[in-house]
């Protein structure tokens, strides 16, 4: 005959292992929740992506040294017109 002490603890344990999986199940839920929310949320507030963000720094960039480029040459000009 099964130890009835044995089966109570058998039932115990079904029942943690149950309650572990639904607690998992439920925090997978939960997660997905809040990814598509924040998700949501950040496109509702137009935020720019990291590549996004990183291809207009680099044009920023390249602008200025161009720019710095050009303000070089156009002194150079000046100071060349003013010696004439």
């Amino acid at each position: 005959m099964v130890n009835p002490g044995n089966r109570i603890l058998d039932d115990i344990a079904r029942l943690a292992t149950d309650a572990a999986g639904a607690a998992q199940g439920v925090r997978r839920e939960v997660e997905t929740v809040v990814k598509t929310q924040i998700e949501r949320l950040l496109r509702d507030l137009d935020v720019v992506t990291r590549e996004e963000f990183e291809a207009v720094r680099e044009m920023a960039l390249i602008a200025r040294e161009e720019n710095d480029k050009l303000a070089a040459r156009l002194a150079a000009l000046e100071q060349k017109l003013g010696k004439s």
